[in-house]
């Protein structure tokens, strides 16, 4: 088999894909579900925040200081998510399973934070005083996106070794740059693992056939010229 050029097995692999109306259908609704999930989190966050009770003590913020981390906070994730999504433009049949995983994290962490009502950590450092952010609540605590997601992405992309070193380094340090920030309880960071895991394999129970997408095995039906 002759190994096209890159370029080329991009265009191809657009072609291919966007012309297979169950791709195209799968695409438009990981993209619904994913501004669905952000609007339930953003009243779950509110809720959560509006009803927050006393804080807690932690035996890791407790016994550090705070550091001045909202920069990381804030531009961290971006640039995170700036990386996954040219791998997705990159790869677009990955798109449909990466975007609804992510769609069903949020939904998921959503219901925690609305259960959970303990009141962020007294010295914190003040994130929403310095940048504008809709989405930088306070009471939504339980558990940490920050971990979580970049921890969703290496299970995700596992079989990358590469992308999955990256992805786990990164849940790593943006777990400690919560802590350092006295942004979340430790008990927020270290169950992000755990819950994140469960997410993934429901994802790959929810949505069978966008994973065979992201793997290559979906037989893509494409238009006859």
């Amino acid at each position: 088999m002759i190994k096209l050029p890159r370029m080329e097995r991009i265009k191809k692999s657009y072609k291919d894909h966007f012309t297979d109306k169950s791709f195209v259908w799968s695409v438009v609704l990981s993209l619904f579900l994913l501004v669905i999930s952000l609007i339930i989190e953003f009243y779950a966050g509110t809720y959560a925040t509006e009803v927050a009770s006393s804080p807690v003590k932690d035996l890791i913020l407790s016994n550090i200081p705070v550091f001045d981390v909202d920069a990381i906070f804030i531009y961290g994730p971006l640039v995170l998510w700036l990386f996954v999504a040219g791998l997705l433009l990159y790869e677009p049949k990955k798109i449909p399973f990466v975007l609804k995983s992510i769609a069903l994290f949020v939904v998921i962490r959503s219901v925690f934070i609305t259960l959970t009502h303990i009141g962020p950590y007294p010295d914190q450092i003040v994130i929403a005083g310095k940048y504008i952010s809709k989405f930088s609540f306070g009471g939504d605590l339980f558990f940490s996106a920050h971990t979580g997601l970049p921890f969703l992405m290496a299970l995700v992309f596992w079989q990358n070794k590469f992308l999955r070193t990256i992805f786990i380094a990164t849940a790593v340090f943006f777990g400690i740059t919560v802590l350092l920030g006295h942004l979340h309880y430790s008990i927020d960071v270290l169950s992000a693992f755990f819950i994140t895991y469960s997410i993934f394999r429901l994802a790959e129970i929810f949505f069978k056939k966008d994973k065979e997408f992201f793997d290559g095995t979906a037989n893509i039906r494409t238009e006859p010229k």
